[in-house]
């Protein structure tokens, strides 16, 4: 059962969408807002998200951009913006359809179904759970097996130990955490993040913000009461061991 994420501001055009997907078989997650789109794509895979541009709390072209840095799941753009332009600079930015407001169910399954056919040979969900197995093309350097504390982090395996218990991360938040623990006990800005990690520049900064706070998490701290990872404020972040 192929997934998807609708993110959409308005309850009543939500639980269309909604109701839509799933008479067509989509299992379907949710969200009303950027920030809540971009904390679902990065806890769990789906194999499309369909994306309202018209958010409360990010501007929708920002929003893709900023999954584009976490995702290369497939985006279908849902815009009452029919200008030619607009449409050409969301492509771009890594749109892979488009369907104007207002539109129908029956328009907005074809657009989904053509978007999975060309975006996958696997199922998107299975790709993105192979790719996590994957050894990162983008380091610079060889990053070295690391322990810092009770944290032993072996980028060669791409395996995460916590006191022993194997931490399950996903391939983006192994990429950071590796990255981190490669330079520990320094402070990296998250400028250089996106550059050395995401290999993305121009993302916004709450790329990252988004995957420390997941990250915390699994690390079982809080970015209030931290024990591995330090925020040094207007600068960046480091790894170190917990005092």
């Amino acid at each position: 059962m192929p997934s998807v994420l609708v993110v959409e501001d308005d309850p009543s055009i939500r639980q269309s969408l909604i109701e839509v997907l799933a008479e067509h078989g989509y299992a379907v997650r949710s969200a009303g807002d950027g920030f809540g789109a971009l904390r679902e794509v990065t806890q769990m895979p789906v194999d499309a998200v369909v994306l309202d541009l018209g958010l409360p709390d990010l501007d929708g072209g920002d929003a893709l951009r900023m999954i584009r840095g976490i995702s290369s799941v497939p985006v279908l753009v849902a815009t009452a913006r029919d200008d030619e332009t607009e449409i050409i600079k969301l492509l771009n930015a890594g749109a892979d359809d488009y369907l104007v407001k207002p539109f129908s169910g029956g328009q907005l399954i074809a657009r989904l179904s053509a978007v999975l056919r060309r975006t996958s040979h696997l199922p998107p969900v299975q790709a993105a759970h192979a790719a996590q197995g994957a050894r990162p093309a983008h380091a610079a350097e060889p990053l070295r097996a690391t322990t810092v504390g009770e944290l032993a982090v072996d980028p060669g395996a791409r395996t995460a130990y916590l006191a022993g218990r194997e931490l399950h991360l996903t391939r983006r938040e192994f990429d950071l955490l590796a990255f981190l623990a490669h330079h520990t006990g320094t402070v990296v800005s998250k400028r250089r993040l996106l550059t050395e990690v995401w290999r993305e520049p121009y993302v916004d900064d709450q790329t990252v913000d988004v995957h420390l706070s997941s990250l915390r998490r699994k690390l079982g701290e809080r970015a209030a009461a931290p024990r591995y990872l330090l925020t040094v404020r207007g600068v960046g972040i480091k790894l170190v061991a917990p005092r």
